[in-house]
């Protein structure tokens, strides 16, 4: 019996196959890295083939140990977004190496654009703002760095995707171009205009691509086609693709205008769902696509992102050698009875929402002969509570403030920082007992293409876990967040 659903959920350091059974309970999981590599001062690059070849390899080893192919109903799809890929229509082969949403190198453009006051207009256009992050200035980038690339993309060879429709088009043979709605809201090339799902012709000559590159653009919850044969050993239906972020929100079930989540993964995004509302931003926080469901509902969201936190973790156990895994960072904090002074801002990247510094760097502050290598662990893990106060305090100012932050991803795993993070916010932290929401939102937007679920009965379920409440002197809390305040000016550029 085809009774399961296999989830693709690739990020930016793993890709992982999710198995969810009818209840939408995952009953099998593969997961492999996927190696990301910095060029240059700002540059983060990933292979496009190395994406797919592991994704392909998690997706089979997934449905073996479910039974086979054969007991799966549907793909679902949850990527990292903006990551930009442009390939060979012909041969399917990249131009050139992703230029993952990380990348800073096209800060001058936004520089430029910025000088010439297009902000205002692309603001309202998209709901996005300058900045390298996104993909439209990523395409323009690779089309005049790559030999013959522009040449080549406007004679309709080329195809730019993010990795929704890399994968896409890979699973499909080639035959569907197409990426979702939200993850078109991430271009800078498509505006912000619930339901039209067609690209912006004022963005694409202001960024001057190519419009033959960009794919079709479909729901969250759609049939997208079916998979080649070849690839998992029988043909199956594509039936959800949404963005990381987006697919959280609807794994937590937050349909419901007003309803927020975070998710603490290589960065965090906090989304907060405004429902039939148009976001409009005066603290520099984004206006994208939430979700669509088709025939059903749409809802658009606000969103602050934080570039670098699960990544912060990695830093700590990887280049510096403080933690031998994550678990660890937890014990060292906890063992502390304050931070010493300490504080990191990992700008590794830049500066992401409230601040969009593309040139900021990393800094840690506050060091002194008592400092030890618990300090500075435990800066890191801080850093994340501090970012998402600054966040919190960005969407209050916009009308959109969040009482109780839903929260899931690696990092909500430790309730330290958890509690933390209450503290320095100041709300209840809820974190649900099964932490990967983004995949079980890509599976629930399959399971209501199948029937097997509806928007109104997901919305509404019951979601088990634990609450943490603020439990900080409101002095404490104030003299931390000045120190914060205070490394984040050393930080800026």
């Amino acid at each position: 019996m085809s009774d399961h659903i296999l989830v693709i959920d690739e990020g930016t350091t793993s890709t992982r196959a999710i198995v969810f059974d009818r209840e939408l309970q995952q009953v099998a999981v593969a997961q492999e890295e996927v190696a990301l590599t910095f060029p240059a001062d700002g540059w983060v690059e990933q292979d496009g083939q190395e994406i797919w070849d592991r994704t392909v390899s998690v997706a089979r080893a997934a449905a073996e140990e479910v039974g086979g192919v054969e007991r799966v109903a549907a793909i679902g799809i949850t990527n990292q977004r903006e990551t930009t890929l442009v390939w060979d229509r012909e041969t399917g082969t990249p131009i050139a190496p992703a230029i993952v949403w990380q990348d800073r190198r096209t800060a001058p453009i936004c520089e430029t654009l910025k000088a010439a006051k297009h902000e205002k207009a692309v603001q309202a256009e998209t709901g996005l703002l300058l900045d390298p992050y996104f993909s439209g200035t990523k395409i323009g980038w690779l089309l005049d760095n790559v030999d013959g690339a522009r040449a080549r993309a406007e004679a309709g060879e080329l195809a730019f995707g993010t990795i929704d429709s890399w994968l896409i088009w890979n699973l499909t043979g080639g035959t569907v171009h197409a990426s979702d709605v939200t993850n078109a809201s991430r271009t800078l090339l498509y505006p912000l205009e619930a339901g039209t799902r067609h690209w912006s012709d004022a963005m694409i000559d202001l960024l001057d691509v190519p419009s033959s590159l960009l794919p079709s653009v479909l729901p969250s919850s759609a049939i997208y086609g079916h998979s080649i044969p070849e690839i998992l050993g029988k043909p199956l239906p594509i039936l959800s693709a949404i963005g990381d972020q987006q697919a959280a929100l609807v794994g937590q079930g937050a349909l419901a205008a007003g309803q927020a989540k975070i998710t603490y993964g290589t960065g965090a995004f906090l989304v907060a769902n405004t429902g039939s509302a148009r976001p409009v931003s005066d603290n520099r926080l984004l206006g994208t696509i939430g979700y669509e469901i088709d025939g059903s509902a749409t809802a658009y969201a606000l969103e602050g992102s934080i570039f670098n936190a699960g990544t912060v973790v990695k830093w700590l156990r990887d280049e510096l050698g403080l933690i031998s895994d994550a678990a660890e960072s937890e014990a060292k904090a906890a063992g502390l009875t304050d931070n010493g002074g300490v504080y990191m801002v990992p700008a590794f990247t830049g500066l992401g929402a409230p601040h969009w510094d593309a040139e900021a760097r990393g800094v840690i502050s506050g060091l002194t002969r008592g400092a030890r290598a618990e300090h500075i662990v435990r800066a890191g893990l801080e850093a994340a509570a501090y970012q998402t106060r600054d966040l919190l305090d960005a969407f209050a100012a916009d009308g959109a403030a969040v009482e109780t932050l839903k929260v899931d991803g690696g990092m909500a795993a430790n309730d330290w920082l958890m509690q933390f993070i209450a503290d320095i916010c100041d709300c209840a932290v809820e974190r649900p007992d099964y932490s990967e929401m983004t995949a079980l939102g890509a599976a629930a937007l399959a399971a209501m293409q199948l029937g097997w679920t509806t928007p109104k009965a997901w919305g509404s379920r019951d979601i088990k876990g634990r609450r943490f409440e603020p439990a900080m002197d409101a002095s404490l809390r104030d003299g931390l967040i000045a120190g914060w305040r205070d490394a984040l000016t050393r930080a800026k550029s």
